[in-house]
């Protein structure tokens, strides 16, 4: 008889694959709307070590989009670790010299849900083809305009234009594929719908499966 546990479902779907998952190790740098709902999605499939990096503390604000953003005041990291035994942790701020000094080297992908443009572009250029990115899931209320593409195949998001900008200006030559959306933003200011923000997290835990599965 099957063993009955919190993966069966998993173990089910991905059959021996599952073993690879398990094995997995995955850092996700930022736990916001779009990075919170992709490390609960990969905590949830069965990923066997999540590291997550994140300075901030939840607020009211964040009450729209994020989940356990009800914990008002509390660190979102550790919200996060409460919850999953797979889950390190961090609660620094990335910058791009926490970034330099950083050793991703144990990891088998690394997720950026982050905003700060000088961080992505200098994760970019650390960890190369490890990477997977969020482009800018804010303003928008469209979710089947939610892409997956290679960052120089993105079009319409203003994110991944100044990104593009700024990886070329970097002497980034690699490769690397994001979440985008072709939606034109619907205001000026940071509005935001979960039903597009949580859209881009799955997708990134989406493709994360999908290269783990992928790996020989």
């Amino acid at each position: 008889m099957d063993k009955i546990d919190r993966f069966t479902r998993s173990r089910w779907l991905f059959g021996d694959d599952f073993e690879k998952l398990k094995n997995a190790k995955i850092l996700i740098c930022g736990v916001g709307g779009v990075g919170g709902i992709c490390v609960d999605a990969l905590s949830r499939a069965g990923v066997g070590k999540i590291v997550i990096i994140d300075k901030d503390t939840f607020d009211i604000t964040n009450q729209n989009r994020q989940i356990y953003s009800e914990a008002t005041g509390a660190i979102k990291v550790d919200e996060f670790k409460k919850r999953y035994e797979c889950i390190e942790a961090i609660n620094e701020l990335i910058t791009p010299e926490f970034i330099q000094n950083f050793d991703f080297s144990e990891f088998d992908l690394v997720i950026d849900a982050i905003d700060d443009m000088s961080a992505k572009v200098a994760l970019a250029l650390k960890v190369g083809d490890k990477l997977i990115a969020s482009m800018g899931g804010g303003k928008r209320i469209d979710a089947t305009k939610v892409k997956v593409a290679s960052i120089w195949k993105t079009s319409v998001d203003a994110l991944a234009r100044k990104y593009r900008y700024e990886l070329r200006k970097a002497g980034f030559n690699g490769d690397f594929e994001v979440v985008f959306s072709t939606e034109e933003p619907r205001c000026k200011s940071l509005g935001s719908f979960m039903g597009v923000t949580a859209v881009f997290g799955l997708n990134l835990a989406s493709l994360a499966v999908r290269k783990i599965l992928s790996k020989a």
